[in-house]
């Protein structure tokens, strides 16, 4: 193969592997170097050559690619460093937990065991009934979760626990699997009344669930939660009343038309060949351009090389694939912009990777572009997408924030398929939302500037496409508060 086309082959097998991994993991000398649900990279065929460019807050990092090979969920490269001969092995997982199956079997067998211990210790009289964490697809339960029951008399506890080798991810989700085992237990019995549900965490895991629970109607059912030191089984009980410190804070926003003007020139060079797109202020100092939901661009202030005095630098590529436009890649730039404008379309062809990229803000630039056809109570004169939100090391997301005509703050959580965790993530950003405005801080940040805010509670609407609601929904939100909570599913 010629070296020119061998290099093609290698920057577009990167791409298309990344393309549809936004949340992998690069591990190098077995270590995670970069984990790009927040790092950047990018990709050049410079002089003939791959060259893979990966940075961070944290570090930075240039690769020559010299073979490719994805197996197994894993994008293996061949790889040199500047200046070295011998290649290195480079890898790119797209599921960050990078266990055997066996190893995962193991970890859950003995976490099983160690649970039926504590168990037996910490309830005596109670009969336990078997154990396991077999996979149940039908009822949406994976082999990460211990699930059982525990019984004295006519009374019983659905009881779920989870293993510190677990990510976060799955220990987060534990709340969701829990309700439904819960579920299916009272369903499946009828001799006694199933009370309520146990969960079990590793240390220090366990604030998101602890945050979410707080807000379930604690009449339906009740909540005992635990975090357990495996070492020594040692078990510490937490109160499931009691939200935490969510210690949230809002970044104020923007101001719309100062940024745009202020960027007036480079919105007209990039609207001039994608008319229709997306002009979204992130912040006083940033611009980014997006089609149907797709970040193609950015446009920030920066400061020159060499110097204290700020220029404009514009930056392009999809996902997590960033580089700054310079004299020699405007070529480049422009072709990435047609792609854009072919493939981000109603119609399009669900192949490619641009097509397929951020289904989410897809559905999310349907919504605010008139949210009063998605609910005629919603005021689209206030309409916010993506507000952060922060939490402790956590930077949320808060997909829409709006309110209705008669002020009631709406927080809209998007899932552009069958997602069975949406309502407990929807609650989250829903108690964020509701903490700041009890403290009246949207309005100080910039919000809703002249709008008086009802003191109710905000709705809280979930939003899908069409026949992509998970079946478990309503069965979750039979746990959540409803005078506290609305929803809406479209």
């Amino acid at each position: 193969m010629p070296p020119a086309l061998q290099t093609d082959v290698l920057v577009r097998t990167i791409e298309d592997f990344l393309s549809e991994s936004p949340n992998a993991v690069v591990i190098e000398d077995g270590m995670v170097s970069f984990d790009l649900g927040t790092a950047k990279y990018a990709i050049s065929s410079d002089h003939g050559k791959c060259l893979l460019h990966l940075w961070s807050e944290e570090r930075n990092a240039v690769r020559r690619v010299v073979e490719a090979e994805t197996k197994n969920g894993t994008l293996k490269l061949s790889v040199q460093k500047f200046g070295q001969a011998r290649p290195l092995k480079l890898e790119i997982c797209s599921d960050r937990d990078r266990r055997t199956s066996t190893a995962k079997k193991s970890a859950r067998a003995a976490y099983q065991r160690m649970l039926h211990r504590v168990l037996q210790r910490a309830y005596p009289g109670f009969t336990i009934e078997k154990l396991t964490s077999a996979a149940d697809l039908e009822h949406s339960f994976g082999p990460a979760y211990t699930r059982g029951l525990l019984r004295k008399g006519r009374s019983a506890f659905a009881i779920v626990g989870v293993n510190a080798q677990e990510v976060q991810s799955s220990i987060d989700a534990a709340l969701t699997v829990g309700l439904l085992w819960l579920d299916l237990c009272r369903e499946r019995n009828d001799s006694f009344v199933v009370e309520g549900l146990k969960l079990f965490f590793p240390p220090s895991t366990s604030a998101t669930v602890r945050a979410r629970i707080a807000h379930l109607n604690h009449h339906a059912a009740k909540f005992h939660l635990y975090e357990v030191e495996e070492r020594d089984e040692v078990v510490h009980e937490f109160d499931t009343t009691d939200a935490g410190n969510i210690a949230t804070r809002l970044v104020r926003c923007p101001d719309d038309s100062a940024a745009r003007q202020r960027f007036a020139a480079t919105i007209t060079r990039v609207t001039a060949i994608v008319p229709n797109a997306e002009v979204v202020v992130l912040s006083s100092s940033e611009v980014a351009f997006r089609l149907h939901g797709l970040e193609f661009a950015r446009a920030r202030n920066a400061l020159a090389p060499g110097s204290f005095q700020q220029q404009q630098e514009i930056t392009f590529g999809a996902g997590a694939y960033e580089t700054a436009l310079t004299a020699d890649n405007e070529e480049q730039f422009a072709e990435l912009m047609r792609r854009v404008l072919e493939s981000r379309r109603p119609g399009g062809n669900r192949y490619d990777a641009l097509w397929r990229m951020q289904p989410e803000r897809w559905l999310e630039s349907l919504i605010v572009r008139d949210i009063s056809a998605f609910d005629s109570r919603l005021d689209p004169a206030f309409v916010y997408s993506q507000v952060p939100a922060f939490a402790a090391s956590d930077r949320a997301m808060i997909d829409v924030l709006t309110c209705t005509r008669a002020g009631r703050l709406a927080v809209l959580e998007l899932k552009a398929s069958e997602d069975l965790h949406l309502p407990l993530q929807g609650l989250d950003y829903w108690s964020r939302v509701n903490w700041h405005h009890q403290r009246g801080e949207f309005q100080k940040f910039g919000y809703f500037s002249g709008r008086e805010l009802s003191p109710e509670p905000p709705l809280l609407m979930l939003v899908a496409p069409a026949l992509q609601v998970h079946p478990a929904t309503d069965t979750l939100l039979r746990f959540c508060r409803r005078q506290s909570i609305a929803r809406s599913l479209a």
